[in-house]
């Protein structure tokens, strides 16, 4: 499907991206700033969210803001003062990219650490359900508020060794439902994106030898992320939607 999207229709929009760092985060970041927007770059490596800081910057867009934040050791009092710093600086928000994610280890089921297991489901689910908890009262003053998660395929279906990493995408999915459902009167719009196989890090320690020059790049799966966080959506509600669908 081709996602048309207006050149400035994130103009004055206020937007925090988790992960910014690197890989999908990063292009995510500096697409949504072409396009309007004021980015708040949150991850957890200060060094990469100042590299992408100063790649806005120099591209002419508006100013963006660092949240430097590593959610495997966030609490809840770390995002309720995050939303507070934004709400001070910005005084609003008006859409969540929930972008960073941990991998864990492929391994098989009875094999699974439960070391792993708890570093997943906290970076790739309690974090984002703190962090969106944290959020809703600023965002849901938003004009046109989207709240997008990030999925896989591996949370549309199981498959084998993918542990917890499957199991987080499964949850987010759920959490992405709820929500949207619960939200559905508002003018707050909740889906989520399933990037598929998309040449980031991320993907090269899922899979060492693939060949990952025939992979699409973070900016070629860019126009859905566009389409979800900006007015066009406005009808769009609960969906997981794969940035690579096949047929």
């Amino acid at each position: 499907m081709e996602y048309q999207i207006a050149a400035d229709s994130l103009k004055d929009r206020v937007i925090l991206v988790t992960g910014a760092g690197d890989g999908i985060g990063r292009q995510a970041a500096i697409s949504y700033a072409a396009h309007g927007a004021t980015v708040i770059l949150l991850g957890r490596t200060v060094a990469k969210l100042e590299a992408v800081y100063d790649e806005i910057e120099t591209l002419g867009y508006s100013q963006p803001a660092i949240i430097p934040l590593d959610l495997r050791g966030a609490t809840k009092q770390h995002y309720i003062d995050m939303v507070e710093t934004i709400s001070e600086q910005f005084g609003r928000l008006d859409g969540v990219l929930h972008n960073a994610g941990l991998l864990g280890v492929l391994s098989p089921f009875d094999q699974l650490g439960e070391d792993t297991f708890d570093d997943v489901m906290h970076v790739n689910v309690k974090a984002q359900f703190l962090m969106t908890q944290a959020i809703m009262p600023l965002i849901k003053k938003s004009e046109d508020g989207r709240i997008i998660f990030t999925s896989s395929t591996v949370g549309h279906e199981g498959r084998a060794f993918w542990g917890a990493y499957s199991m987080s995408k499964f949850a987010t999915e759920g959490m992405m439902e709820i929500l949207a459902n619960e939200m559905c009167n508002t003018t707050v719009r909740v889906n989520a994106i399933n990037p598929g196989g998309t040449r980031t890090g991320m993907r090269a320690k899922a899979f060492p030898a693939e060949d990952s020059g025939l992979l699409k790049t973070p900016k070629d799966i860019m126009p859905l992320y566009l389409y979800l966080m900006g007015p066009e959506s406005k009808d769009v509600n609960g969906q997981c939607i794969d940035a690579q669908p096949k047929g």
